[in-house]
């Protein structure tokens, strides 16, 4: 019985240990993808999305809210920098429900957009074809 709580012991430390280092790496990983975004690299950004969901298994809805650029979504920021590629392919990689979800100010991206007037944005038109 000893050896079984040993062991258990053991097995949880390492497992923690690990899960902070995959944090860790998740965070190198996405380090640089507000500059991608801001560059409009379409192609950089999927490769990106693609290493990242290889190598830890994460959509873009799992990081997405977690990612921010100066104080904005990733969304944002390509509307911010004009960034119509690379938006738009957000766009269409996001659930539609999170799509219509206030972020972190409590406004939803369409009404951030408005807010702020891009509504005459590429992606503001990408964002209301999806919802």
């Amino acid at each position: 019985m000893l050896k079984i709580v040993k062991n258990s012991i053991v097995i949880a430390t390492a497992s923690l240990i690990f899960a902070g280092n995959a944090q860790a790496d998740v965070s190198e990983a996405l380090q640089n993808i507000c500059t991608i975004v801001k560059a409009d690299d379409k192609g950089e950004l999927r490769k990106k999305m693609k290493r990242v969901q290889s190598d830890y298994r994460l959509k873009l809805k799992d990081y997405y809210t977690g990612v921010s650029c100066g104080g904005n979504s990733l969304i944002r920021t390509a509307m911010l920098n004009n960034a119509v590629e690379t938006g738009t392919l957000m766009v269409k990689k996001m659930p539609k429900r999170d799509l219509k979800a206030p972020e972190k100010d409590g406004k939803t991206v369409l009404a951030w957009a408005s807010e702020n007037g891009l509504d005459s944005s590429a992606i503001v038109v990408a964002l209301n074809n999806r919802i």
